[in-house]
């Protein structure tokens, strides 16, 4: 049925570059749509309604100043109305996306205008989560669970994205990369929590520890819950010697604190409603955690696009990436050793690789070509 619009000798009618230039535009015009993405998603909010509006003075934006690429440049960054900068990251995700569809365009187009098409749309997915991901440490499920479900419905009308002549051995092959991306990367999940799951911090005697409004305050330090808390199950524990509320006291007492309760011995309160509480103690244990269950996802939603190779190289490959990049940044001291980073961009990058490239890696690697 979707054959006769992507008949190449239809698309051949038209210049190549025509296509070229169109991909551009289309992709600029994605671009802007998943700046709405990027805003919105991880605030819970919908990407439709209301129309797009500045954030600060929530005027309206008419259509004529929502052009992608040019509309920032024409207002240099700030909104017509307020006056109030608007962050680079719109250009940039518009102008990368663009790219990205000419990429696409000048690699598959010449072969299949259908794959460079798909390859493009999914690529743009990978955009999105990225941005999201460095901002808000999380990958939404509209990202992954909706890229399950596309990869799965794309490799059944486009069975050559899977390297498949027929739809019964697209799904088949998406099925597989699906279940091998979920699976291997919730191993390695699992493994890495029972492993690495806590960091135990001695501290000397008589040790005042801080819980505040932002964090944990050491003696030498202060740890933001940002990177304590990333999901509802981690938890903070420790053995009071003494500890301080404003309004009461507790002696030898064991304290589990989580983003939404906070235990004393046997009674629960609301951390809200603990305007100060101060332990001394002689040992802490903070939650840690390798990746989450976004990870498990998106790997998934990469499987049911590109297959089970892609997810193996995928894998490989954004592990070396993300130990040069975390060792990178704790050298020049960006970050310390316990800080989390986002494994969601190293992940679409890898994959990025694997379809414009990766195979042919492969190949060089192991000696075949």
């Amino acid at each position: 049925m979707l054959t006769p619009n992507f008949d190449p000798n239809l698309w051949a009618a038209v210049p190549f570059h025509f296509w070229s230039v169109a991909s551009v535009v289309l992709g600029s015009m994605v671009g802007s749509f998943l700046n709405v993405c990027i805003h919105r998603l991880p605030l819970e909010q919908s990407v439709i309604s209301p129309p797009s509006h500045c954030p600060h003075c929530n005027y309206s934006i008419p259509w004529y100043l929502n052009i992608p690429l040019f509309t920032w440049l024409y207002l240099r960054g700030k909104c017509r109305n307020c006056g109030a900068p608007i962050s680079i990251r719109y250009f940039l995700v518009e102008l990368l996306t663009a790219v990205t569809f000419l990429c696409c365009w000048l690699t598959f187009g010449p072969c299949s205008a259908a794959l460079a098409l798909v390859y493009a749309l999914f690529l743009s997915g990978l955009i999105a989560a990225t941005f999201i991901d460095f901002e808000h440490f999380i990958i939404p499920d509209e990202i992954t669970i909706g890229g399950m479900v596309a990869g799965f419905a794309c490799s059944f009308f486009w069975p050559a994205l899977q390297g498949q002549a027929s739809p019964a051995g697209g799904l088949r092959q998406s099925l597989l990369g699906m279940g091998a991306g979920a699976g291997i990367i919730y191993l390695i999940l699992r493994g890495g929590k029972l492993l690495f799951g806590r960091q135990r911090v001695t501290l000397p005697a008589h040790t005042r520890v801080v819980f505040g409004e932002s964090g944990v305050h050491l003696p030498d330090r202060e740890i933001p819950y940002d990177e304590l808390f990333y999901r509802r199950s981690d938890v903070i524990t420790l053995y009071a010697r003494t500890l301080e509320l404003a309004d009461r006291g507790y002696k030898d007492v064991r304290v589990r604190l989580a983003p939404d309760r906070l235990q004393i011995g046997e009674e629960e309160l609301n951390p809200e409603e603990v305007p100060h509480l101060e332990a001394v103690c002689t040992e802490i244990v903070f939650p840690r955690e390798a990746m989450g269950l976004g990870d498990v996802k998106f790997m998934a939603a990469i499987g049911a696009f590109l297959g089970w190779p892609a997810v193996v190289f995928s894998l490989m490959v954004s592990s070396m990436i993300g130990a040069v990049i975390g060792v990178s940044l704790i050298l020049l001291r960006k970050r310390e050793w316990s800080s989390h980073l986002p494994y969601g961009p190293y992940i679409a990058l890898a994959a990025t690789v694997w379809i414009f490239g990766g195979k042919r890696l492969v190949r060089w690697w192991l000696g075949l070509e």
